[in-house]
């Protein structure tokens, strides 16, 4: 309560999926359904926010028993309103860019690597054999210039060999400015619309809340987390975050194993 009695204003609590709430085995952590179910069920709004797809991100919403409401996908690229008609959603928000340019760029210098664009709500189409089982949803081989000219929510650039430094060094050397990009793990290079990020889906979500700034929360682990970190009154990083994603935030809780945020979700509940 705070005032005259008065409740507390709702807050928007954003989340992000891997390496947050889920283990690298796409584990949700113990208790954080409860804390979720207990957060909504005092009036805030949780939001999942992911650089998943939208297939790959809704059913961990619904997990989480997020069964209506908005959930951000795409890193930002994409934002569907959850509901229970088929199929499940609606699209309430969705750039593309041409990313032709940018594939055409890295390709010259990854010649071997493995190229996706997301197919919004079924897949992705790709261009090279990637591993059985890592491209959720429905895989559409395509030709490279094919891939090059469809509009793109998400490029996914896949190089084995390579690692998340080798992924920074080529973006910098070949002034790949005109889109944003995160490097998600080793090897896996995301490109998004230039300008878009998870940050920027959020406050366009926050605004059609009615979600007063000073109340908003975002905890993540990723450089595709910086910008939301950043957008929140409090940015939490998980404690296995590097240190680019941690000097983003305003405080950093404990790593996805050490249960970092159930800590901040039991945190809220007692605020």
């Amino acid at each position: 309560m705070t005032g005259a009695g008065r409740p507390a204003a709702p807050r928007l609590v954003a989340l992000d999926l891997d390496g947050t709430l889920l283990d690298w085995s796409g584990r949700l952590m113990d208790g954080i359904v409860d804390a979720v179910t207990a957060l909504r069920a005092g009036g805030d709004h949780v939001v999942v926010a992911t650089g998943r797809s939208v297939h790959s991100a809704l059913p961990y919403a619904r997990e989480l028993g997020i069964d209506v409401g908005p959930v951000v996908t795409s890193n930002g690229a994409v934002t569907v309103e959850v509901h229970d008609e088929e199929p499940g959603y609606r699209i309430s928000d969705l750039v593309t860019f041409d990313a032709g340019p940018a594939l055409r760029l890295v390709r010259e210098e990854l010649p071997d690597a493995l190229f996706a664009v997301e197919d919004v709500g079924r897949g992705f189409f790709v261009h090279g054999a990637f591993p059985d089982g890592e491209m959720d949803g429905h895989v559409t081989p395509v030709g490279f210039d094919d891939l090059c000219a469809v509009p793109a929510t998400r490029v996914v650039i896949r190089s084995p060999e390579h690692t998340d430094e080798d992924f920074h060094a080529m973006v910098e050397r070949i002034g790949l400015h005109e889109v944003s990009y995160a490097v998600g793990w080793t090897a896996w290079l995301d490109l998004s619309p230039k300008g878009v990020s998870k940050a920027t889906a959020l406050e366009v979500v926050r605004e059609q809340l009615g979600v007063d700034p000073s109340r908003t929360v975002a905890v993540g682990d990723g450089r595709n987390d910086v910008e939301m970190l950043r957008w929140a009154a409090r940015g939490v990083a998980m404690g296995h975050a590097d240190d680019v994603t941690r000097a983003a935030a305003d405080e950093v809780t404990g790593a996805w194993d050490d249960d970092g945020a159930l800590a901040v979700l039991r945190d809220l509940l007692e605020g």
